[in-house]
């Protein structure tokens, strides 16, 4: 079974992307789901004791959290140290059943694949790249100011070298049309292989 890592900077498109692949007919992991699921259950006891005042009621509230951790690096890595080994648990319980169901290939649709060494595990990377302004236009539409996006990119390696590092890259500064097609061309490709 192949293992393909989808990955890409913030609203480069890589949640549509793996939209496409799991229409498709793709099995598809969301990281980003994953991380929502654990915070409403399995995560919420064990983010409010390292962060009270973060979590009631079996979940945790996100803006709580974010308040006290965005900025701080220290805070950010103890989250963090909480929330992968959880993640990347679910990440091999999904692996598992693809594998037992006969899965020729998934995707495994991780933001930070890059930045936390994630590359290691998987067979080829795909990166989802746009414009820095279509980038920026993005982000700003999802609510973000200058600042916020500022900071949120400098916590990204930067697109460039993401592309460089990639065995495929999926542009979506084009037409849904035009990068459905890059997303079926890609998995002729990958079904070749």
């Amino acid at each position: 079974m192949r293992v393909i890592g989808l990955t890409g900077s913030a609203a480069m498109g890589k949640s549509t992307v793996a939209k496409m692949f799991a229409e498709a007919g793709m099995p598809v992991f969301d990281a980003d789901a994953t991380v929502h699921e654990l915070y409403a259950g399995e995560a919420a006891p064990l983010i409010e004791t390292a962060f009270p005042g973060t979590a009631s009621d079996g979940a945790v509230d996100r803006v709580a959290l974010r308040g006290r951790v965005l900025g701080d690096d220290a805070a950010m890595k103890q989250l963090e140290a909480i929330v992968h080994p959880l993640v990347r648990a679910r990440e091999m319980a999904f692996r598992d059943a693809a594998a037992k169901a006969g899965a020729r290939a998934i995707v495994l649709d991780i933001p930070l694949l890059m930045e936390t060494g994630g590359e290691a595990r998987i067979d080829a990377v795909v990166v989802v790249s746009a414009p820095a302004d279509v980038q920026r236009a993005r982000l700003r539409g999802r609510g973000l100011d200058e600042a916020a996006i500022d900071r949120l990119l400098a916590r990204q390696m930067p697109d460039a070298e993401k592309r460089r590092r990639a065995h495929f890259v999926i542009d979506t500064g084009t037409s849904l049309e035009a990068t459905r097609r890059a997303v079926g061309d890609l998995m002729r490709a990958i079904a070749g292989a």
